[in-house]
């Protein structure tokens, strides 16, 4: 309780107050009172960096948790059956090998590989594509890069989910003539929705309040292409020195934040 008053508690309360005034980070803060979450409710470019965080939401929640679904049955209920199950904790160390990685290193090879001059997919594919530095492709190219980094994590989550299933539901399910798709939708898919929530509830804060991905592959560009909440705040307290400003989109990106996992909680024990 103490470690949490002094690392999480006292340091957002201080950010709230900093949020009501004006501070270039020295000196005396003066107060301005809601000024600066007026200003924030009138900024376009706060706004659209909340879009594209609804972008991130889909490439690092919604598509790894389908994708890390379909996956992690496939692995449990086919390659380990066929191939043994050490075939199976290989491929699933594969997939959550980039959880594993820094994302300063992964960030810098994506940067090399994506390069417009000498990356490797333009090389491999024979295109020209300036995939970080063109408006049009930057935002959808992180998307690309998010579900690659963010896909392990599902897989693993899922497959410890399927270890407690009873394997009679499968093989009665198997012995009445059930196709693997309807042993997943009608067996595997109900018995693991609690960790569906678990991964989407997670997945989706990571999404609200990520950074360091896009602070070493675009910088929030071009212009504001991959501009996020975070970095935005980010730019504001560090680069505009406008700790008030900054401090202000903090706070909301919080308050989002705790709203989101409130009604994931509610919808879960609903379900329940």
């Amino acid at each position: 309780m103490v470690l949490f008053l002094a690392v999480v508690v006292v340091p957002f309360l201080m950010n709230v107050a900093t949020s009501f005034t004006r501070w270039s980070g020295v000196g005396t803060p003066t107060w301005i009172g809601f000024d600066n979450y007026v200003k924030l409710a009138g900024d376009e470019r706060f706004w659209t960096s909340f879009q594209h965080n609804v972008a991130l939401i889909v490439a690092m929640a919604i598509l790894p948790t389908m994708l890390g679904l379909v996956l992690a049955a496939t692995l449990f209920d086919y390659i380990g059956k066929k191939f043994g199950t050490r075939t199976a904790a290989g491929l699933r160390a594969a997939f959550y090998l980039p959880q594993v990685l820094p994302v300063a290193v992964a960030g810098v090879v994506w940067g090399w590989m994506l390069h417009p001059s000498y990356g490797a997919v333009n090389e491999i594919f024979g295109l020209k594509v300036n995939w970080l530095g063109d408006p049009d492709v930057a935002l959808a190219s992180v998307m690309a890069i998010m579900v690659w980094f963010q896909l392990g994590y599902p897989v693993v989550i899922f497959m410890a989910g399927l270890q407690r299933v009873d394997p009679a539901l499968y093989e009665a399910a198997e012995i009445d003539g059930a196709s693997w798709g309807r042993r997943f939708w009608h067996i595997t898919v109900p018995q693991i929705r609690p960790e569906v929530y678990v991964v989407l509830l997670t997945c989706t804060i990571a999404a609200l309040k990520v950074f360091g991905p896009i602070f070493v592959l675009t910088r929030g560009g071009p212009g504001s292409a991959t501009m996020v909440p975070s970095y935005f705040s980010y730019l504001n307290f560090f680069q505009k020195v406008n700790v008030g400003y900054g401090s202000a989109i903090a706070t909301v990106l919080a308050l989002i934040i705790v709203v989101v996992t409130f009604l994931f909680l509610r919808v879960q024990e609903r379900d329940r």
